[in-house]
């Protein structure tokens, strides 16, 4: 490269803030350090080791007779029909909620953001009373439903519903949100600027734009409802065949037929291999 080209490319990093970075390496040369290695094969064998006990402990004879009483079906079909309909819940209320905090300025969008993602950290069983407090028939809320409508939640099908909602709606508004701030804005303004009213912009534009991230959050939800255990329990019960989902029937068979149990563990380990290979492209492929 001659004078004049490497002035004109110093000029160009310095406007641009500097050389542009390398493509990181694809390998590591010289291999991994030991202070590093060692701790990271123990926190692969800590995560991996109870799944393979898991696996060697299994009860692979007797397994077909397991899965095939009418206690597990019927608490799988119970499983999966909370969980789709906490999921449709999540998606009718958590996709306009993401929206509103990814796109409009607000005094408190943090505090509100704050409260949304809550549910992530707040212990389950918690959470399970503060439905209890907000939704029970003696609740802030519940007592009207009961009293107006005669609507009661806890101890119900639908109870079990509203505690994976609960739950589970953080998890589709955070992905749901991270792909409308990643999605380019001015595709909106364009609609609306040729006529388009904003829910119109937001129907025809922005959703075919965060689909991906849409249907990523929707399983994320639905696998989160398919697993919850403390608010249900606490918020609905644990009656076969009206509130008793997969995770209630692993605790109630572990006290009584650890094989059972197993066998049943076996069946939400599966559902979440499924969940992460139906995620791969998002997570699990190098960028």
């Amino acid at each position: 490269m001659n004078a004049p080209l490497k002035d004109r490319a110093a000029a160009a990093d310095t406007l641009t803030g500097g050389p542009r970075p390398r493509r990181a390496l694809r390998g590591v040369r010289g291999g991994a350090p030991l202070p590093l290695l060692l701790p990271a094969l123990l926190a692969l064998a800590f995560l991996v080791l109870p799944l393979v006990a898991l696996l060697i402990r299994a009860p692979w004879r007797s397994m077909p007779d397991l899965l095939t009483s009418s206690e597990v079906w019927q608490a799988l079909r119970l499983s999966l029909v909370c969980a789709t309909a906490a999921t449709a819940v999540c998606l009718v209320l958590g996709v306009p909620l993401a929206w509103l905090l990814a796109r409009v300025e607000f005094p408190g969008r943090g505090l509100v953001r704050a409260l949304v993602t809550l549910p992530l950290v707040l212990p389950p069983v918690v959470g399970g009373v503060a439905l209890l407090m907000a939704l029970g028939r003696n609740g802030v809320v519940g007592k009207s439903l009961d009293a107006w409508f005669g609507i009661t939640l806890p101890f119900t099908t639908a109870g079990v519903v509203v505690a994976e909602a609960f739950v589970a709606m953080p998890f589709l508004v955070i992905s749901v949100e991270g792909t409308l701030r990643a999605a380019d804005p001015r595709y909106e303004e364009a609609a609306t600027t040729l006529g388009a009213s904003r829910f119109t912009a937001f129907r025809r534009v922005t959703l075919p734009l965060i689909a991906p991230g849409i249907a990523a959050g929707a399983v994320l939800a639905w696998a989160r409802a398919l697993g919850e255990f403390g608010a249900t329990i606490t918020f609905a019960g644990n009656f076969p065949g009206r509130t008793q989902t997969m995770p209630l029937a692993v605790y109630l068979a572990l006290q009584n037929d650890p094989e059972s149990a197993i066998a049943l563990s076996l069946v939400l380990l599966a559902v979440s291999i499924a969940v992460l290979a139906g995620l791969r492209d998002r997570w699990m492929t190098a960028s």
